[in-house]
Formats: C-alpha cells, sequence, structure tokens
C-alpha cells in the first residue's frame, strides 16, 4: 500500500504558503535555544525542540526504532513556547521539530550542499508521506531557498526568496534543496516534520496565497 501524498505538492513537490500572521515569535525564542553541533546543508547548527524520545540530539528518529513521527518535547520547548505553539496549531502528526541556524556562504558553496533528506525510512505503508516546513525567522537579505528535481541539472531548479515569516511546504526527500544566506549574520528558521493526513492538507488550504508567489 502507498504512502498517502498531499495534492499541494503534486505538481512541484513545494507550495509556499502566505507570510506567517500569528502571534510574534521574540528573537530570544531562538537566540537562547541549546543548538547541537550538527551539520546538513552547510555550516549549521540545530537546536532541537522535539526529537525521538525527547533528548536533546538530532539524530534520525529510525536510530530509536521510530519513523519521523510523534516527536517528543524538548528542554527547549521551556525557551520558545511560541514556536512550540505554531507547531501545535498545524493539528498534524510530527515529529522533528528544530531550529536552524546557517551561517553566510558563497551562493557556489551553498549549491555544492544540494542534498535530499531521508524523511521516510521506517514510515509503515499506508500512512502519510513525511514532509517538511518551513518558518522563516529572520532570512538575512538575499536569502533564497535553491531545489531542484536533479542535483546535477540546473533547468530543473526553483529559487524561493525568503523573508521573515514566510512559510513553506517541501518534499524535502524528492527535491534536493539548500539555503543561500549570503550574511553578514546567520540566518534561523523553523524547521518541521509533518504527516500528510487531512489535518496538514487543511492546514495548507488555510495558509493560501490569493496570488501565487513568484519563483525563479
Amino acid at each position: 500500500m502507498a504512502h498517502r501524498k498531499l495534492d499541494a505538492l503534486d505538481a512541484t513537490g513545494f507550495v509556499i504558503l502566505r507570510d506567517y500572521d500569528g502571534p510574534a515569535v521574540p528573537p530570544q525564542e531562538w537566540e537562547r535555544l541549546e543548538y547541537v553541533d550538527w551539520k546538513s546543508g552547510g555550516d549549521t547548527n540545530f537546536a532541537p525542540l522535539a526529537s525521538a524520545l525527547g533528548q536533546m540530539e538530532c539524530h534520525g528518529f529510525w536510530d530509536h526504532g521510530k519513523p519521523d513521527k510523534d516527536g517528543v518535547w524538548t528542554a527547549n520547548r521551556e525557551i520558545a513556547p511560541t514556536l512550540c505553539s505554531y507547531v501545535d496549531r498545524v493539528g498534524a502528526r510530527f515529529g522533528r521539530v528544530r531550529v536552524i541556524k546557517l551561517n553566510p556562504s558563497s551562493e557556489s558553496d551553498a549549491v555544492r550542499q544540494l542534498h535530499l533528506d531521508d524523511n521516510n525510512r521506517l514510515n509503515p505503508d499506508g500512512e502519510g508521506w513525511v514532509v517538511r516546513a518551513w518558518l522563516e525567522l529572520n532570512a538575512p537579505a538575499g536569502s533564497t531557498f535553491v531545489l531542484r528535481e536533479d542535483r546535477d541539472d540546473p533547468s530543473t531548479e526553483s529559487r524561493i526568496e525568503l523573508h521573515p515569516r514566510r512559510q513553506l511546504v517541501i518534499d524535502t526527500e524528492r527535491l534536493h534543496h539548500v539555503v543561500h544566506n549570503p550574511g553578514p549574520g546567520p540566518r534561523y528558521a523553523l524547521i518541521t516534520s509533518f504527516e500528510s493526513g487531512d489535518a496538514l492538507e487543511a492546514w495548507i488550504e488555510s495558509q493560501r496565497l490569493s496570488e501565487p508567489a513568484a519563483v525563479r
């Protein structure tokens, strides 16, 4: 039996939503978190808000015999209540929840970090496909999401300009992806693994843009 996938991602593998308009997220909610030295897509650190067992680590849930679902809040939840409430309000089953700190790089260095995520290891047949949602927290000017169907073929590329409060949902096991942060400071974003299903579909529809966003 196949995994359930979302119609919203069928055509391109990603959807750009309207900007987050909920309660303001104070910068200290991402600046004061406990970060782990974990590399993925560049010079990165991650602050786990939910992990497989609630521990302060970023390992795949499969290391604990679980699919990337049913995440357990870590101690960082006390520092970032607004971010955790954001995840809860989506209403979908979630796995890994993390804040990424991405240091600046050149565009060429960023593109060399294009990668796929391993979101669906141990995901039982018949359950929802795991995708990832982004909430941009600060997004230095010029920050860009680079997506490719084929890692080595620029003709398959889409580029999404980033700014604070931008929301995205991406099938990152389908699309090679990376963010170019030109600096001068780090870029912070909330990344959540969500299960595809009625709840996530309803949330995406509630966050739809009235007009399609520009993609290069």
